[in-house]
């Protein structure tokens, strides 16, 4: 994400795009501000008409102001930006007192001073508020990837062998189960043989004593 310094336009194309900003963003609110004014102002059955007659009349003044606060400051952006010869808040604050103090010159230099301290004031803490929320918007993704899980492998607070939703399972269950596995595979051959078991039905059935088949009859004649 580029800085508010560095997404602007560069310099020659600013001035424009900075006087177009500023004369509408004057227009709009001017408007909006002179017609809540001259509908309070105007007598009751002509508040809209009133509204709109101050609309007209002041709406384009105060855009045309802001359009000319617009221009100068950003003339003395890019004279700033041309003699420093490179892009900082510094600029823009410099900007702002230069301005300020430029459009009260006739007033004395009293007037003129402070309207350029003022001037200053306001683009610094702009330029202030700006860089914070750029911190902080920078900074978001940073501190959610940088809280790593407890087990990586698995989800966290389970074991290797247990799922979300399902009771732990028991190390002792799990061996006790591969004993039983390992030993009934070798009681095949070197144990005796199991005496009973049940189906699934409840009904018991005996199992033969060994694996050796019966003798075959003879028919020899004795």
């Amino acid at each position: 994400m580029g800085t508010p310094e560095t997404s602007r336009e560069p310099c020659p194309d600013r001035i424009l795009d900075d006087v177009g900003g500023a004369f509408g963003m004057g227009a709009v609110g001017g408007g909006v501000f002179h017609f809540l004014k001259g509908t309070y102002n105007s007598p009751k059955g002509e508040r809209v008409l009133g509204g709109y007659q101050a609309v007209r009349m002041n709406a384009p003044r105060v855009g045309g102001s802001f359009a000319v606060w617009g221009g100068l400051f950003s003339t003395f952006d890019c004279t700033m930006v041309y003699i420093r010869q490179k892009e900082d808040p510094w600029n823009s604050i410099i900007s702002g007192a230069a301005t300020g103090g430029f459009l009260q010159m006739r007033q004395g230099l009293h007037s003129a001073s402070r309207a350029a301290l003022a001037g200053g004031v306001l683009l610094a803490l702009i330029e202030g508020a700006g860089i914070m929320i750029n911190r902080l918007v920078t900074q978001q993704p940073g501190m959610l990837m940088e809280d790593p899980l407890p087990n990586s492998g698995n989800p966290a607070g389970y074991g290797m062998a247990q799922l979300p939703g399902q009771p732990p399972a028991n190390p002792g269950s799990i061996k006790s189960d591969s004993s039983s596995s390992s030993s009934s595979w070798f009681g095949g051959f070197f144990s005796g043989p199991k005496e009973k078991s049940v189906d699934d039905d409840g009904s018991k059935t005996k199992v033969l004593e060994s694996f050796d088949s019966p003798a075959p009859p003879s028919f020899e004649y004795k």
